[in-house]
């Protein structure tokens, strides 16, 4: 399952964020129209897609990239260029049904590439679910475990309704973890 590309679209992807944030800041309040808001899903079908590459604020683009640069790059040498895209835009677009079926105010809007992300961590701790990683730095923790802790953290947070959109989070997640499991029972069969 291995690819033979060197990761190409996680960079490709993090710039695209980085000038949607600019391009956000400068168009303000216009960026608006490009949100997920899930009152206006038919009014604005697009924002299903273009509010990934959106985001609240500067530390919510970076994170968000910071877990893209490292997952990204891991995942799409894993799996290959054209799957890795595949995750990242379906996880992103279900995440935002996931914000939509857990919204407690429709009038919120949605943005960043968290689902997305989510979705390229969900395939990855699938894929190689003891691959260590160091969550906020210094406690490292094998993959499945970190995406184990996400889920209940974004479960508990559904629960107690913030600013986060955990269900988005779930979502992306969610078909992460089905597009790994189709992937490992694929090629077990090979």
């Amino acid at each position: 399952m291995t690819s033979s590309h060197r990761p190409k679209w996680t960079f490709i992807l993090i710039a695209t964020a980085v000038l949607g944030f600019v391009i956000q800041q400068a168009t303000s309040p216009f960026w608006r129209y490009a949100a997920f808001f899930p009152a206006y899903i038919f009014q604005l079908p697009w924002s299903f897609l273009t509010s990934i590459f959106l985001h609240a604020d500067f530390s919510h683009l970076f994170f968000n990239m910071f877990a893209l640069f490292f997952f990204g790059i891991q995942l799409e040498k894993m799996i290959g260029r054209r799957r890795f895209l595949f995750i990242f835009f379906s996880s992103g677009i279900i995440g935002n049904i996931g914000y939509l079926l857990s919204a407690s105010n429709p009038e919120i809007p949605a943005i960043g590439a968290s689902g997305a992300v989510y979705g390229v961590m969900g395939t990855l701790a699938t894929l190689a679910p003891f691959m260590l990683i160091f969550v906020m730095g210094m406690l490292p923790l094998p993959m499945i475990l970190a995406a184990a802790l996400w889920i209940i953290i974004d479960i508990v947070g559904l629960l107690s309704p913030s600013g986060i959109a955990n269900g988005a989070h779930l979502g992306g997640m969610g078909v992460g973890i089905i597009f790994g499991v189709y992937l490992r029972i694929k090629y077990k069969k090979k």
